[in-house]
């Protein structure tokens, strides 16, 4: 059985209570690091192939401002209402936590939606994986990080229904904590799509 006991200097929160949270928090950190290398490796990808457009569209044919605008202003406000929701769940409320997760994910959903709806636009002008060197960096960096947002949509609505059951346990608290984490790595990652792939692909 994993000790209760807490080392000094822990912070005084739930999901730190006990030595599983803390390693489990720890191992996340470690997967964190994991996912930047995967993130890192098709953002390089993508930079060496981004003028190679083979004669197919280019960013600034395909990409509307107004439809990723909406898209980050719907993860970035997400992840805003995630930070709430945490905030609730250090305070022991409940009610809170359901409020402003539900606004999570339902931001996510949205977002999501975009985001296909985008794909299927593109590939209705012709642009495919196929078109292009350019098309095909793009479509599998966006589109790995959208899987990655499905998966933590997926995830926080898993978590919500042990929350639903239990209550706010140290274990369930820690795997909140621990979605809040992927989550807002998730709208670190999209910054970085943001500027990288459709600010510089209108230039």
């Amino acid at each position: 059985m994993a000790s209760s006991s807490v080392p000094k200097g822990t912070p005084n929160f739930p999901e730190y209570q006990t030595e599983e949270g803390r390693l489990k928090i720890f191992g996340f950190w470690v997967f964190l690091a994991a996912e930047v290398v995967l993130f890192s490796t098709l953002f390089a990808t993508y930079l060496v192939l981004a003028d190679r457009t083979a004669g197919g569209p280019t960013g600034k044919e395909l990409f509307e401002v107004k439809d990723f605008m909406i898209e980050t202003m719907l993860l970035l406000t997400s992840s805003f209402t995630c930070g709430l929701a945490v905030l609730e769940m250090r305070k022991g409320n409940k009610k809170g936590v359901f409020i402003w997760m539900i606004a999570t994910l339902a931001m996510g959903l949205g977002f999501l939606g975009m985001e296909i709806s985008e794909f299927v636009a593109y590939v209705h002008e012709g642009a495919t994986l196929q078109t292009s060197a350019f098309l095909s960096g793009f479509f599998v960096l966006v589109g790995t990080h959208g899987a990655h947002v499905t998966l933590g949509v997926v995830w926080i609505s898993l978590v919500l229904t042990q929350v639903a059951k239990r209550g706010l346990t140290p274990m369930t608290c820690r795997k909140l904590f621990i979605g809040g984490l992927y989550w807002h790595f998730l709208d670190v990652v999209w910054i970085f799509i943001f500027t990288a792939v459709y600010l510089t692909g209108l230039i």
